[in-house]
């Protein structure tokens, strides 16, 4: 069966047609293109700013002029992330599609059903002439993967809408209510190098084999982040063979969880078997400890052609592996409202070297502001005193739980009828733009749901078909009827 072929067709037709087009963080223009001319050729009225957000709006149908207005929302831009040995340029090429059973998957790639589905179920009701519905006003944001930025940017002023559907979470039967806030930290460790002595060669120390995951949804689920693991390997090494850095690297977005990593490390000639065991000794170990969650996790080393750059000085090195082995990553605290949640957290995402510093990338989240702030305090406080600068970027707030919901209450009531069953009340870690446009439309009544899809932000990501047409005939049955 072909994709275009699937159930909705026109919801999997308009994600075969978005994922042609490659949309990563801050080069959305072209999907933003492809949303204006379909706007202009289904006749919708649509906004567009600077940065490239998208509103579309479609005037209610006969009969439904005095419905209130229901705003639709998703993000256009996705994370790109490649498996090991795939070439894909994900800025110049779409994710490739292939059915696998009852998932859909990509080639070497992620997906981009986050947020994708939200872009093809939005385009779908739009373009569907039978629908019944009152005005619906479709919001499609940029930049929403590193921070948020197209919801922050955006102007409601086209709005008339006070119910939200945001269509940007992973769990069918289940209405998200609340999520954290955040934001990213960026270190800058400043770095000098000294040239390597003529009895000294270079090494490279990898992880490999990490799952990886999303920073907010899979924080939880104890996988390996591969460079707080590489600053271990490192520090094995360092208790039986002295040696210099040359440059570190790992990971590519501040919100996944980085799934390799690699330094580079110049040492002695003569201890280069040394270092090979060191790390074999360490790779086992992690292997072991990891077998649950990420059954490939290895540390490996292997001899360096020449390197970019000359090692760093001794004391540079050593400060660095110090800084990597001080700064906090995982969960700091879980909730101590609602069971299971988790509450504070920090993701060591980026990791990456110049030739005259070493940039590491946080993503920071909580859904109580005070413990944020303490957190990136403590942050800060750590990476100031290694000498490291360090810049706050894309914050963005909690969305706070509402106690009273009609409209969600009337979102379970339809589920009910529909399935036989209550949609359950979750919140979530992972950040959701709720937030931002609660605090740009006064009495926003807002909810987020989505099908089920897994392992979001790698290359593993699979959406769920029959999930997917599940949801689309519930979200179309709730516009009908809301």
């Amino acid at each position: 069966m072909q994709i275009g072929e699937l159930e909705p067709k026109a919801v999997f037709h308009y994600f075969e047609e978005i994922s042609n087009i490659p949309r990563p963080s801050y080069k959305e223009k072209a999907i933003s293109d492809y949303l204006v001319a379909f706007a202009e050729e289904n006749k919708l009225e649509y906004y567009r700013d600077d940065i490239y957000n998208v509103i579309m709006i479609k005037e209610a149908t006969p009969g439904y002029e005095d419905h209130p207005a229901l705003i639709l929302q998703g993000h256009m831009d996705m994370v790109c992330e490649t498996a090991p040995g795939c070439g894909k340029d994900m800025e110049k090429e779409g994710p490739e599609l292939y059915l696998d059973g009852d998932f859909l998957r990509a080639k070497g790639t992620t997906l981009g059903a986050d947020d994708g589905v939200a872009v093809a179920f939005a385009l779908a009701l739009l373009s569907d002439e039978s629908l019944r519905h009152p005005r619906l006003e479709v919001i499609i944001t940029v930049s929403e993967e590193v921070g948020m930025d197209g919801a922050r940017a955006l102007d409601v002023t086209p709005l008339k809408g006070k119910l939200l559907m945001n269509l940007d979470s992973e769990k069918e039967g289940e209405v998200l209510a609340s999520c954290a806030g955040g934001g990213t930290a960026r270190m800058t460790y400043p770095v000098t190098r000294e040239a390597a002595a003529a009895d000294e060669s270079c090494v490279v120390i990898s992880i490999t084999g990490g799952r990886g995951g999303h920073s907010g949804d899979e924080i939880n689920k104890g996988r390996g982040n591969a460079t707080i693991l590489l600053g271990r390997v490192l520090r094995h090494i360092k208790k039986q063979v002295d040696f210099r850095l040359v440059s570190v690297s790992g990971g590519s977005k501040d919100n996944a969880i980085p799934r390799e990593a690699q330094a580079i490390i110049c040492v002695k000639c003569d201890r280069i078997e040394d270092v090979r065991k060191a790390v074999d000794e360490c790779s086992n170990d992690i292997a072991t400890e990891f077998s649950k969650t990420d059954a490939n996790l290895r540390a490996g080393a292997c001899d360096c052609a020449q390197p970019e750059y000359a090692p760093l000085t001794k004391e540079c090195s050593d400060r660095y592996l110090v800084l990597l082995s001080s700064l906090p990553n995982g969960i700091r605290r879980m909730s101590r409202d609602i069971e299971g949640l988790v509450e504070t957290s920090l993701n060591l995402g980026i990791n990456y070297t110049k030739e005259d510093a070493i940039v590491i990338g946080y993503s920071v989240r909580s859904s109580v502001a005070s413990a944020y702030a303490a957190l990136v305090e403590k942050i800060r406080f750590v990476a100031e005193g290694m000498g490291c600068t360090v810049e706050m970027h894309g914050e963005y707030p909690a969305w706070e739980y509402v106690s009273k919901s009609p409209f969600r209450d009337r979102l379970i009531e339809i589920y009910r009828e529909m399935f036989g069953k209550d949609m359950e009340i979750k919140a979530i870690h992972a950040g959701l733009e709720c937030g931002l446009l609660s605090g740009k439309i006064p009495g926003l009544d807002a909810v987020s749901m989505g099908p089920d899809m897994y392992d979001v932000h790698t290359p593993d990501e699979h959406l769920s078909v029959s999930s997917t047409e599940r949801m689309y005939r519930f979200v179309r049955k709730v516009i009908e009827n809301i």
